[in-house]
């Protein structure tokens, strides 16, 4: 069952490529086509005919494909061992921000960490909100062991006493399947006093929230675990020296934790030959918008965007041809153009130097009958709507940014106001507690960057169908010669969509 060397569609994989730079070992290499054998998540595809259909997700079936599979013997490895082969295996977090995932769970044991005596916890953010991202569900839903396993082995890697699972609030069947695969887990002996026979114990906990975004912020999800309002804190202190209920704590995402298991078992070197160098492994992809078959999808990292969508989703509506624009890595992530998207391989590096982000690897596709603009008008509307309010930049951009949208989506405003909004946006970006800002501001940034003239012409629309081609506007969406008392300008009725009707 568990094959340390494979043979795909793009050669033999030896564990020694990884010594050497992706360009030199593999020039033309194009990365992808995941054999069945080399997927973690086996159960993702259940019910679908054209992957793997392995059963139901009970700790009997999980132990059939692999799940709790010497596990005991990792556990007694130790954590240096545990946490050097997370770091040679060049995992980075799934939760969107990229970071080392070994390097951070080493945070947790700094030189003469065993003299502060007390609980420490692994804490794992189930708390997925972010547009267009749904692969952390499909984890917990279809599953579970995984990820309970996953808690288990990194919480041996950080000497941690206990993990809470934080799972946001609306996926009441996720959080009912996770809880019976603890409940199993405990029966079993896997969890609890002298875990699997180790002489290691740790409890797992989950904890429901109501369904903020805010709280997928690390910070913001520890105070909300502490019964507090779900507002990020200001660092320093970093979680790792003082994060829940006072202690050290790593919090990191599900996908993160549900993959640790699988390559603590099948070796460092497996996991690291998939991929470009400094972004290896394998991922879940969220595929959805104008596609013919949305998706969750494992492969692997640096696979070209156009085969993703292609060959896993079915394709865009109506052909390639008729793609307009991309969303490549959840919604707080800009835009590309079709012409990018042709060339584009998803990575974090690769994105990056396309002027977009990875980030959870949540696709959004819009064909050319889709309304760009439209589309981040909604985005931002949300982001306004999920802003915990406690810092003035991200509190007060948000609200502008998204009236300014409301205009620009009808095309009631100046040419100006769209890089005044623009320069709001800089001065947002590295100034508010959290990265909100950053969120709000990157999908108007992309829309300006790459879809300019839509809003320009929608503007110009705007003043041609109201006879208002002579009229300046000011500031705030009123035209000169209004007449507040009868709404109307020029004899035409403001339209209803507009905020300041």
């Amino acid at each position: 069952m568990f094959r340390p060397m494979t043979k795909s569609n793009s050669g033999i994989r030896t564990a020694g490529r990884r010594f050497l730079a992706t360009a030199q070992a593999t020039p033309n290499r194009v990365h992808g086509g995941l054999q069945d054998q080399d997927r973690i998540f086996q159960n993702l595809y259940l019910g679908n005919s054209k992957r793997c259909h392995t059963g139901p997700w009970d700790l009997k079936s999980a132990m059939k494909i692999g799940d709790w599979y010497k596990t005991k013997e990792i556990i007694l490895k130790g954590d240096k061992w545990i946490i050097d082969e997370m770091k040679k295996s060049g995992l980075r977090g799934r939760g969107g921000a990229g970071f080392p995932s070994g390097l951070k769970w080493s945070f947790m044991n700094p030189p003469g960490w065993e003299k502060n005596v007390g609980p420490r916890y692994v804490v794992v953010n189930g708390d997925e909100g972010e547009p267009g991202t749904c692969k952390d569900r499909e984890i917990m839903r279809k599953e579970p062991h995984k990820l309970v396993e996953g808690c288990l082995l990194a919480g041996r890697a950080m000497n941690a006493t206990a993990a809470y699972i934080y799972v946001r609030g609306e996926f009441y069947h996720e959080a009912e399947t996770l809880q019976r695969a603890i409940d199993e887990a405990y029966k079993a002996g896997f969890l609890g006093k002298n875990v699997c026979g180790s002489g290691y114990d740790f409890d797992v906990f989950i904890h429901r929230g109501e369904g903020a975004y805010i709280c997928g912020e690390e910070t913001a999800l520890i105070e909300s675990l502490e019964g507090k309002q779900g507002k990020p804190r200001l660092k320093p202190p970093f979680p790792a020296g003082v994060g829940l209920f006072g202690r050290p704590s790593t919090v990191t995402n599900v996908e993160t934790v549900a993959v640790s298991p699988t390559i603590l078992r099948r070796g460092s070197s497996w996991f690291a030959s998939f991929g470009r160098e400094r972004n290896q492994g394998t991922k879940l992809y969220c595929i959805s918008g104008n596609v013919n078959e949305p998706c969750t999808v494992e492969e692997e990292m640096s696979i070209p965007l156009k085969d993703l969508i292609e060959k896993h989703a079915g394709g865009v509506k109506g052909g390639w041809d008729n793609l307009q624009a991309v969303i490549p890595g959840g919604s707080s992530t800009p835009i590309l153009t079709a012409k990018e998207c042709e060339d584009q391989i998803m990575d974090y590096d690769s994105l990056r130097d396309a002027g977009s982000g990875f980030g959870t690897a949540a696709v959004s596709v819009f064909d050319k009958q889709a309304d760009v603009v439209h589309g981040i008008q909604r985005l931002l509307a949300f982001y306004k709507h999920e802003s915990c309010g406690q810092c003035t930049p991200c509190r007060e951009g948000s609200t502008y940014l998204s009236k300014m949208m409301d205009r620009l989506a009808v095309g009631q405003a100046n040419e100006k106001e769209i890089d005044q909004a623009l320069e709001l946006t800089y001065k947002v970006c590295g100034h508010s507690i959290c990265a909100m800002g950053e969120a709000f501001s990157w999908p108007y940034q992309g829309l300006v960057k790459k879809f300019r003239p839509l809003l320009v012409q929608r503007i110009q629309n705007y003043k041609k169908e109201h006879n208002l081609a002579d009229r300046e506007l000011k500031n705030g969406g009123w035209y000169k010669g209004i007449n507040l008392k009868d709404g109307q300008v020029n004899g035409s009725p403001i339209p209803r969509n507009s905020l300041y009707h």
